[in-house]
């Protein structure tokens, strides 16, 4: 089953039910448009850089293997530096020389949805699809949601940044 949009104003719920690690991987994801595993692997020594830049971490992403450069923000990533680990910002509870999984992310979320009895397949990838709709909202623009989310075509960026229009379509038709 495929992961389905939210209303960010539910997110909000859920992330308070989430790990403190765990909600601010989603607080990552929210606000760069970075799919879960991209995040959970990002290095400490690549966030200490990023304020040498603005604040802004370059990843290579683990799907596509393109490189993307997203801006956290002052205060996202000095929230990010107080929690780091040695290794990587966000490190495996067991084994600090491996980052935390992104299975790990994905039962913790289930379990929150679950909690707040959520009807939608909420998966941490539900946010990336937030995140097109706001952007996609902000600028009206297709070509600009497909580059922030690293897309190789229109069709499969319209399906994100118009999640919030097609789950309203479909909730009809049931």
């Amino acid at each position: 089953m495929k992961s389905e949009y939210i209303r960010p104003e539910i997110l909000e719920h859920v992330l308070f039910a989430l790990t403190p690690e765990n909600a601010l991987v989603i607080r990552v994801c929210l606000k760069t448009g970075l799919r879960v595993g991209d995040v959970v692997a990002m290095s400490t020594t690549e966030l200490l850089k990023s304020t040498e830049k603005g604040y802004k971490v370059t990843i290579t992403e683990q799907k596509t293997k393109k490189k993307k450069t997203v801006a956290l923000g002052k205060n996202l990533a000095e929230l990010l530096l107080s929690q780091s680990g040695r290794f990587y910002v966000f490190e495996h509870r067991t084994d600090i020389t491996k980052h935390r999984t992104r299975q790990a992310v994905y039962k913790d979320i289930k379990r929150a949805g679950k909690l707040f009895r959520i009807k939608e397949n909420l998966t941490p990838h539900s946010v990336r699809k937030i995140y097109a709709v706001k952007l996609f909202e902000k600028y009206g623009n297709i070509a600009k949601v497909r580059q922030a989310l690293n897309h190789s075509n229109d069709e499969v960026t319209m399906i994100y940044a118009l999640a919030d229009h097609l789950q309203e379509l479909n909730g009809k038709k049931k």
